[in-house]
This record gives C-alpha cells, structure tokens and sequence, in this order.
C-alpha cells in the first residue's frame, strides 16, 4: 500500500451566522485550526442578506500557504 502526502496551497471556507459576533468567532476559530496546518488568511469576503425580516452574514475566507 502506498501513502502520499500532499501540501495543501489554497483553501476556501464559507460561514454564515445570525448575528456578526458568531459569524466572527466562526472565522477567527477556523483561522486558528488552519494555522496548524501552516494556512494564513489571504483574503476575506463578506455579505448582508435581509430576508423576511431576517439578517443573514455570510462570509468567505481565502487560505494561502505560508511563504
């Protein structure tokens, strides 16, 4: 059986949450679990949704490998 390791390079992740607060601690724990695997923040993403009376953040964070 042959095992192989592969260097992951880019990643993306989407969130969404009712409230910002949980939106952020969503990312920033994400943030956290990707920098053991040597992934930093490349950039982020993020929208407002209001629909039937409710709000909606989404947000998209792009991880790079560590140079």
């Amino acid at each position: 059986m042959n095992f192989q390791l592969d260097l992951i390079k880019d990643k993306v992740e989407f969130f969404e949450a009712a409230s910002l607060q949980e939106l952020e601690k969503k990312i920033n724990t994400q943030i956290e679990n990707n920098k053991a695997i040597m992934l930093r923040v490349k950039s982020v993403s993020h929208q407002t949704l209001v629909a039937e009376g409710r709000i909606l953040y989404s947000a998209v964070v792009h991880f790079s490998a560590e140079a």
